[in-house]
Order: structure tokens, then sequence, then C-alpha cells
């Protein structure tokens, strides 16, 4: 999500996020009032995930644990049931852990340009590096949803607003440095992995989208790849 007034121009462009990438948030769902008794599809990896005993049956136990990460994350409906999307979430978390301090393991992210900043859609994960030395991150990052992915491929870092608001969506997007046709990193107050995503930008948290602008600036390089999950 973004937009940028240059010369009195407004330059549109559809943009989130995690994501995404941005969109208009709202707070997390209220505590659903009642808490579902069946027994979800992915019972048995998602207590296995939330360290609860791994027996594939629905407790009240299980129920509230469930419950409480589906509030936390504004997955809804919010009742306790380990349904595809919830258990898409633990997963995709599982898979960001497992990366380590080696994002670029596979060499997708150019080494030959210097500093860049990387964004792996596939693992929702970004960073920054310089060669082959990593110097900040990999952190979450909630990019486009379907219908609004963030575009691949080599970009660059074209304009910053440090307190840009979006005048599409009528929300603020602190710390924005736009790299493609309105998608920017930008901060959001809404967790990573808030399903299904944002409007093109590259969400991030407000720790990590401040630490982006110190490290970043105007020019740099911004190298997108891989296809988010879902999309």
């Amino acid at each position: 999500m973004g937009e940028i007034r240059r010369r009195g121009v407004v330059a549109l462009g559809v943009a989130g996020l995690v994501a995404p990438l941005s969109v208009a948030f709202t707070a997390a769902p209220a505590q659903a009032a009642t808490c579902t008794t069946q027994t979800g599809p992915y019972q048995k990896q998602v207590e296995k995930f939330l360290g609860l005993p791994v027996d594939g049956k629905q407790s009240p136990s299980d129920c509230r644990a469930i419950r409480a990460f589906q509030t936390k994350h504004g997955i809804t409906p919010n009742i306790g049931y380990a349904g595809s999307v919830t258990w898409g979430v633990m997963d995709l978390m599982q898979k960001q852990r497992a990366v380590g301090k080696n994002p670029n393991k596979a060499g997708k992210c150019p080494v030959n340009k210097g500093r860049i900043a990387c964004v792996n859609l596939t693992l929702q994960l970004s960073w920054i590096q310089d060669g082959k030395k990593l110097v900040y991150g990999p952190v979450p990052v909630r990019t486009g949803r379907n219908g609004y992915e963030t575009r691949t491929g080599l970009k660059k870092i074209y304009w910053r607003n440090i307190d840009h608001v979006s005048t599409i969506y009528n929300v603020p997007m602190p710390y924005s440095q736009f790299f493609d046709g309105g998608q920017a990193f930008h901060s959001v107050g809404v967790s990573m992995w808030n399903p299904p995503g944002s409007h093109g930008c590259a969400n991030m948290t407000k720790t990590d989208a401040k630490k982006y602008w110190s490290l970043l600036k105007k020019g740099d390089d911004v190298y997108v790849y891989g296809r988010k999950p879902g999309t």
C-alpha cells in the first residue's frame, strides 16, 4: 500500500503488510464467547507446536491454548479449532526458525550488489546483507495477499518517508521505504503472521522497520523472490 506525493502529483500504487506486505488494519478480534469441542484436522501438529499433550483429541485446555494463539495473531474465527489456517501459521513459524542466521544459504539473493535488502516471499523473511555478510535479520515480514502480491525481482529504494500516511486506506505507514510502484517496507501494528497479508507492502514490526530505516538509503537495492504461501 502506498502513494507518493511528488511535485504536486500523486503517484498511486497498489501496495500493502506482512504482510503481509499495507492494509487497513483492525484490532485483533475479541476473544470468542465459546470454545469449540471439535477435533481439528491438524490437532496433533498444533498440540505439538504448543507444547500440549499430543493425543489428537480436543480438550478444553487444548482449545484455550489454540484460541489464545489465534487471538494473538488475528486468526479468525478464534474458536480454538485446529484448522488449516492455524496450522499454516505455525508451520511457517517453524520453517522461519529453521533458517537461523543463514537466510541466503541457497544464494538466491545477489551477493555482488553490496548492501541489499532481501525478501524471501516463500518463507516471509527479510534481511539486509552486504556481499555475503549478514548485516541484519532475518526478520519476519507480512507481504501481499492473493491478488495484491508483492512483486518479485531486483528493485531500488526510490523514496523514503518516515511519517507516511496512506490516502488510499487512511492508515499510517511509519518508516516507509518505497521500492516498487508504491510497495514499501514499513511498520504496522499487527502480528507478522496475521492472515491473509498486506496489499503489497512488506510489513514489519516497528523495531525492524526502524532498523531498516537506519541501515538503508535511497538507491539501495532490494531483491524480492519466491512465492508467498496461499498466493
